[in-house]
This record gives structure tokens, C-alpha cells and sequence, in this order.
């Protein structure tokens, strides 16, 4: 059975081009450091949703090994942390699968005091 993170932004102005460069730096910074290259991470969706309000969205499948599901989902949590702070104005919606994903305005996304 497999695990999928997923995130999402909204708001009614579209991305401004500044915020567009600021998700580019974001996500190739993700990339630059992303402990498992035969992993799935950081995957932004093209298309972001059906309405005009949708401007960012996406998801990363989680591995099967438990030893580097921990490490991938603080990462690409870090990566959508960035994302968020990146988009004033937007509503966000971060979730493992059923699961929301808090959020805390000093840590960002993660699952309580101690991670997880």
C-alpha cells in the first residue's frame, strides 16, 4: 500500500512573477539536496486545479522502506514550508493521504514539537 503526501495553495490573485522565481528557487533547492535520487520528491502538478483560484499544487509518493519515508517526508515538508512562506495571501492544504499536516507559523509543516 502506498503513501502519498500532498499540497495545495489558493487564492484568488494568480502567482506574480516574483512569486513564480521564488517557487523555482524553492523547488530547485529541494532538488539540489534531496537525500534519495531514486526517490520521488518535490512533484508540482502542471496544472494546479480546475479553478482559477488553484496556484500551486502537488504531490510526492512516499517510499515502502520506513527508513527513508522519515527522511522524505521532513524534506519535502521543508521544501512546502518554503512554498507557503513564498505565497503570502494563499490557503494552504498539506496531507499524508487521510492525515492533515499541522501547521506552526515559527516550524512550519511537521508533526508536533518533535517532528514526528
Amino acid at each position: 500500500m502506498s503513501v502519498s503526501l500532498y499540497y495545495s495553495a489558493r487564492r484568488p490573485a494568480p502567482l506574480t512573477a516574483a512569486e513564480s522565481a521564488a517557487v523555482e528557487r524553492v523547488v530547485t533547492a529541494h532538488r539540489a539536496a534531496f537525500p534519495y535520487p531514486d526517490e520521488e520528491d518535490l512533484c508540482l502538478y502542471a496544472d494546479p486545479g480546475d479553478g482559477p483560484e488553484d496556484v500551486l499544487a502537488g504531490s510526492t509518493k512516499l517510499p515502502a522502506d520506513p527508513d527513508r519515508a522519515l527522511p522524505v517526508i521532513t524534506h519535502v515538508l521543508d521544501a512546502v514550508t518554503g512554498l507557503r512562506r513564498a505565497l503570502p495571501g494563499a490557503a494552504w492544504h498539506v496531507h499524508l493521504d487521510d492525515l492533515d499536516v499541522p501547521w506552526d507559523e515559527d516550524g512550519g509543516y511537521g508533526f508536533g514539537d518533535d517532528g514526528f
